[in-house]
């Protein structure tokens, strides 16, 4: 089988390819696949619940990043502040506009850029911005090569943020960005964290679902030998844990495996 990646805006992008049958299969974060399934939020008008879900991949952290030079400290703080909050059409800005708002901080409040990982990192080093949002799996080579060069500090979000967002939205959970994710970061940082999903159209044809389904979870080892986040990437989750129904395709893979009956 030939597969060709194509490079796009990210999840809402992906999910309109989509559905457009302009693509086989897309990746996005599951809160972007909820609302886009039920017609909500940037979908209003627009229900795309021709979308299946084909596997739950990994958890991706929200990271919120300062240069340890400004006096910015908690979520709060980000009002008055130059703020990039992710790419247009990107899963992270389209979490931003979620949860920001949410906890009393809006776009008006903040000097908004909307730049890619790669620009974030960027007009962190050259004084651009004052703080750089990103929603991806750790560790994040933009971060990498960001911490490589710049003493940085992670903002953590308080346990009654965490609540508040997730109590509001339930595609969010709670996560810890481990000490020593990165270079220089010594201490645990709450977070919260969105899975990210593989999606195709609901008349994918189902052997083809099916055979992709299996090939990936008989290889896991390959992918985690590549991003040790393929750890996070089970039938189990897969299964059990989409914010949509599943596939016919992967649902045989997973009865066939006794995941499901």
């Amino acid at each position: 089988m030939t597969a060709t990646a194509e490079v796009t805006g990210a999840s809402v992008e992906n999910l309109r390819l989509v559905a457009k049958k302009e693509a086989t299969f897309g990746f996005t974060m599951n809160d972007v696949l909820y609302q886009a399934y039920k017609g909500e939020g940037k979908f209003e008008g627009q229900r795309l619940d021709m979308l299946r879900s084909v596997f739950q991949i990994y958890p991706h952290v929200y990271h919120v990043i300062t240069l340890k030079k400004y006096p910015i400290y908690k979520i709060s703080d980000l009002k008055g502040k130059r703020v990039s909050v992710g790419a247009p059409g990107s899963g992270t800005e389209y979490k931003t506009s979620l949860v920001l708002p949410l906890l009393g901080v809006r776009y008006e409040d903040m000097k908004v850029y909307r730049l890619s990982f790669a620009e974030t990192a960027e007009a962190l080093k050259n004084g651009t911005i004052e703080v750089g949002i990103w929603s991806v799996a750790p560790p994040a080579s933009s971060v990498m090569d960001l911490v490589t060069t710049h003493e940085v500090r992670f903002i953590p979000f308080s346990e009654d943020e965490i609540k508040k967002v997730t109590s509001t939205y339930p595609f969010y959970g709670r996560i810890v960005l481990k000490a020593n994710t990165y270079k220089g970061q010594i201490e645990d940082v709450p977070s919260i964290s969105v899975w990210n999903s593989i999606v195709c159209h609901k008349d994918t044809p189902e052997d083809l679902v099916y055979q992709v389904t299996k090939a990936l979870f008989t290889n896991k080892e390959a992918l985690v030998g590549v991003h040790r986040m393929a750890e996070y990437t089970t039938p189990e989750v897969s299964a059990k844990e989409s914010p949509i129904p599943v596939h016919p395709g992967a649902l045989r893979y997973y009865k066939e495996i006794g995941i499901i009956k």
